[in-house]
Order: C-alpha cells, then structure tokens, then sequence
C-alpha cells in the first residue's frame, strides 16, 4: 500500500460518488449528441429536475453513503445562466444535495461575483490552485464523513483562467496546474485522518492523469473540463479517474469498496438522464421559474436547418460553421474566426429558434474586423492547434482548434510545437506572409487582442447576423466553410 494511503485511519466502508460537470446551464431537458454507427442521433436528455430524482435514488439505495459534488462550468452557458449572471441556477443547484463544486467559465463575471455566488450556495467551492499573492482567496478542501469513512476533498479550478479566458476572469489572480497544491493537501488530509482522497478537478482529462501520476496517494479523481464520457475509470497510478460528459446529458456514479483504507472493489456507470427518470416536482417548479425569461425565446422560430449543428468534434463544428459564415456575411469579408467552444447542446435538423442562437452564443458579442498579415494567421492556427494537441497535457490550454471559414490549412498533428502547419490557402491561392486579410471574428477569443491591426467592433451584433443569415432560405449552414486538412 503506498506510504500516503497508510496515514489515514485504516477504516472499511462503502461510498457512493455522483457526479455532474460541464452542465454549462442547461437546466431543463435538451438535445444531445450520441454517436452511433450510422453518425450523430439527437434525443433529449439532461434537466436537473430528473438529476435530483437520479440523486435521491442514488441516496435511498445507498443508504445515505453518497458525496455528490458538480466539476463546475455551471453558471455560464445559456441564456438563463448569462442573462442573470449565474444567479438564477442558485435555487437549483440549492436542492441537489452537493457537496463541494469548482469552476471555470464560472468566473465569466470576475472573481468577487464568483465569491458572491459562492455564498449562495448550500456547499463551498473548492479552488486550491487559486491564489490572491501568497493566500488562497477560496477554500482548499472539505473533509466529509459517509458511509464510516472521512473522505478529503481538494478541489482545483481550470488552469487556463489566467492564461487563455478574457482577462476579467482571473482579475488579480493566478491558477496553477495544482500539481504541489494536491500533493499537499491531499498530506495533511491524511495526517488529519482521512481515509480517502478525491479531487474535484475542473483541469481536463488529459491534464488528471498526469495529476494521478506526479502524485502518490490519491483515490479518486472527479474530472471535468474536456466533456469525456468515460463509460470506464481510467486507472493511473492507484486513482480511479471519472467524468461524464456534458450539459447534464449523464450522471456519474462511482460505487467502492474500501478495506482499511484502500479500495478494494468499484463499479461505475454512466447514467443516462433520458426520458425514463421522472422530474422531481419541486426542482422542477424552480426550473421553471428560472426558465421564464427565456420563454418567448424558446417560442420564436428564426430559421431552419438540414443537417445537425453540434460543437462535438475537435477540427471541424458544423454549428460555427453556421456562426461563421453569418458573421462573415455581415462584415463582407471572406474569412472569419471564432474560438474553439465545446459548450452548447446541439441543435438537430429542423427549426432553429432564437433561444439556440443565445445559448450558442449566451454573451451576443458585437461583430468584429480586424486585418491580419498572412504570418499572423499562421501564427495564430499554430498556437490554436499547440493549445488542443500539446503533447505536454497542461500545455492543452484549449478548447478545441480554433474554427475558421475560407481558408484550407494542411497540417500535421503529429509535429512538434510550432510546426505543424505545413501551407494555408485562401480562394486565390497560398496565403502570403506580408499579405494583408481582413478577418471577421467575434470575442478576443477568436483573434487574440494583440494581433492585427484596425480592430472595430460593427454595428451589428452576433445573434442578429445568425438570424439575417438564417432568414435567407438559400443559405445553408455549411457553406463557405474552413477546411483543416491533416496531410
């Protein structure tokens, strides 16, 4: 048994873990993404009110033995969360029962909000990789009794909120890849008598195994960021590794066994939040209340697609496509950007309401233009694709590659840093180096702040390009597309 796990009091019991990440929002039931054999089908899944229900059938089963605790991306997303600034979810969240929770998009509104809405809830946000000069400005961990064994909880915010979100995130903050802050803490939970380590990480699948294997000692790490639905743990270095996807699509729930101190057996699901889980009434009446500023939103048809927009694939996303193109269109420049966001519940082919277009994009940014030098773009599409597919995991700083529209850019994946981009082409030909391109984009996350030159905002507004775009019967979503070509 390793050294770390012989500091605690050796105690046996069974525990039962839930989890929820990356919900980004969605309260109320949504379509999802499921990949089959014959491609991508759409049902409807998640609601929290059918997530209570999972979670008091959980408790009643497991007799009470059972730590439910929420990876974070929670109150940013759609346009219920955006629109109050998190606030409306708290109700929600206050009846699930959670144990701890940590963040990213979180903190779209600043860490004093986040501190604010923090308050709020009936459990604590753990970030103890988060730092204000030398102090942590959130608590580190909870210590938790259930099922006859304290459980240490230390909980880790997404790495990149001071180096790749807007700066308004991380105002007067650093976060670290929490690598020695769990090392740490994860000692003195076991000195204090811990029988079990779990962190609650908001760092990335790939970033947690790499967490697993620099530290000695941990259990369980709860992981969220990157939207995996690992149907099995991943096991590294005596951590069991768990995530369940996204928008609360899935409940995950980890069953062990411990025998003085280590676990000895587990068994855990992916847990589908379909059709056959009944709402629960009360959480469902507070759905609804947060829900009815949305409403006529949901009720207004802007449009119609024939094909499924989704932002579930690493290279291409046919729903950015979609907000390209229309971005584009309205700026009257051939190529446009966006970044590479994995939020959103997909929209299936058919109508496309104007509540799809504020949860595609819940912060309605203005159009931009900017004009970029041939080198600029490369450099840009270089460091876009080192942030997905850094070979160094906390070197994946993403997001997924960044989108683009009438542009072809061969690269290959498998190059180091810096060069994988072997050629860009636009319609006339390669793209020069010393060449001037006027580019389209929304948010400085599709182009950097400190490229380009001429940077305006136009009179025009993200969501209302989509509905010009979409009121045009002969558009179609797809059209004009970039192509990223993996030679």
């Amino acid at each position: 048994m390793d050294d770390q796990k012989t500091l605690g009091a050796a105690r046996s019991g069974r525990l039962t873990l839930l989890q929820i990440n990356d919900t980004h929002g969605y309260l109320e039931p949504h379509p999802e993404l499921i990949w089959s054999y014959d491609g991508p089908r759409f049902p409807t899944m998640g609601g929290f009110a059918r997530i209570k229900t999972l979670f008091d059938a959980a408790r009643s089963e497991a007799h009470g033995a059972v730590l439910a605790f929420d990876n974070g991306d929670t109150f940013h997303g759609t346009h219920a969360a955006v629109s109050s600034k998190g606030l409306a979810l708290v109700p929600v969240l206050n009846t699930l029962g959670l144990s701890a929770m940590t963040g990213h998009w979180d903190f779209a509104w600043g860490p004093d909000h986040m501190r604010d809405l923090a308050g709020q809830l009936n459990y604590p946000l753990l970030a103890a990789n988060c730092w204000h000069k030398d102090i942590h400005p959130f608590q580190c961990t909870l210590m938790c009794e259930a099922g006859g064994l304290r459980v240490g909880v230390i909980g880790l915010a997404a790495t990149i909120l001071d180096k790749t979100m807007p700066a308004n995130f991380a105002a007067g903050m650093r976060f670290t890849d929490g690598v020695e802050e769990t090392r740490l803490e994860a000692a003195r939970l076991r000195a204090e008598g811990a029988d079990l380590i779990v962190v609650l990480s908001h760092l990335g699948y790939p970033q947690d195994i790499c967490l697993a294997q620099s530290v000695s000692g941990l259990d369980v790490i709860i992981s969220g960021h990157t939207h995996n639905r690992l149907d099995v743990p991943t096991e590294a270095n005596g951590a069991l590794i768990v995530q369940s996807g996204c928008h609360g699509s899935f409940v995950g729930r980890l069953d062990i066994e411990v025998q003085e101190g280590r676990i000895e057996k587990f068994q855990h699901r992916l847990i589908p939040v379909d059709d056959s889980v009944a709402a629960d009434a009360m959480t469902g009446a507070l759905v609804d209340a947060a829900m009815a500023p949305s409403r006529s939103l949901q009720q207004t048809t802007v449009g119609h697609t024939a094909i499924g927009l989704h932002r579930a694939t690493s290279l291409t996303s046919p729903m950015d496509d979609l907000l390209l193109v229309a971005i584009a269109d309205a700026a009257g420049t051939t190529i446009a950007f966006s970044n590479g966001w994995r939020y959103g519940a997909p929209i299936p082919p058919g109508p496309v309401t104007l509540h799809d277009l504020w949860n595609m994009l819940p912060t309605n940014p203005p159009v931009s233009v900017v004009d970029m030098s041939g080198a600029e773009i490369w450099e840009m599409i270089e460091k876009s694709l080192e942030n997905t597919f850094s070979a160094e995991p906390f070197g994946q700083r993403g997001g997924y590659a960044k989108r683009f529209r009438g542009l072809t850019v061969n690269a290959k994946l498998e190059n180091p840093k810096g060069r994988r981009v072997e050629a860009i082409f636009d319609a006339s030909g390669k793209v020069a180096a010393d060449q001037i391109y006027p580019v389209a984009f929304v948010t400085a996350q599709g182009v950097p702040e400190h490229m380009g030159q001429n940077r305006r905002d136009l009179p025009i507004m993200a969501i209302d390009a989509l509905r010009i775009w979409l009121a045009d019967p002969l558009h179609d979503a797809q059209t004009g597309r970039g192509l990223l070509r993996i030679t």
